[in-house]
């Protein structure tokens, strides 16, 4: 059974860094692997509202101390989870608008999808995004609950269920994102 976790973890790995990569650079990536959309899914960037009314994942990660949390800690008060990784240029491009929302006092929760869990504090200290905690999910669990590629923003309500996902990047601060962000 570990076998084909791990085998499933490598995967989705490779189809994530795939997808990642997609409008990162125009120039060839010799042997990248880029995963088809399935037909019917949104295009990136785009609001999906599939999931509304499901509840978080019961996916056990990592706060920024290193216990272990869930998605339900954060209920009784909107939420905007983020899925990214410090090798993903998209996620790197959105984090300045998800620490920038995150000052403004929105609840952000970006979740690291980096297997090494040492990768995403120094990053983040790195490129200066001091409102930003480093949660991480070494184990990609979030990743799998969804079925996503990075990044991945998904806002929970007070009540602890989906309102809408965005798959890609994203400019938090602009004026679609703060009209999504009503939604409570």
């Amino acid at each position: 059974m570990r076998s084909s976790a791990r085998v499933g973890t490598g995967l989705l790995l490779l189809l994530g860094a795939a997808a990642c990569d997609r409008g990162a650079s125009p120039a060839p990536q010799g042997n990248t692997v880029v995963a088809a959309p399935k037909p019917g899914a949104p295009k990136p960037g785009a609001v999906d509202r599939s999931h509304r009314g499901e509840p978080a994942p019961a996916v056990t990660f990592q706060d920024p101390d290193g216990r272990a949390t869930m998605l339900a800690a954060f209920r009784g008060r909107p939420v905007l989870v983020n899925l990214w990784a410090v090798w993903c240029a998209p996620c790197v491009a959105e984090l300045p608008t998800l620490d920038r929302l995150a000052a403004g006092g929105t609840e952000v929760v970006a979740i690291s999808q980096d297997t090494d869990p040492a990768a995403a504090a120094p990053f983040l200290r790195e490129k200066g995004l001091t409102h930003l905690r480093p949660y991480r999910d070494p184990q990609l669990g979030l990743s799998v609950a969804y079925q996503a590629n990075l990044p991945t923003s998904v806002f929970y309500g007070a009540d602890g269920r989906e309102r809408w996902r965005v798959a890609g990047g994203k400019d938090w601060m602009g004026a679609e994102a703060r009209v999504l962000l009503a939604e409570r």
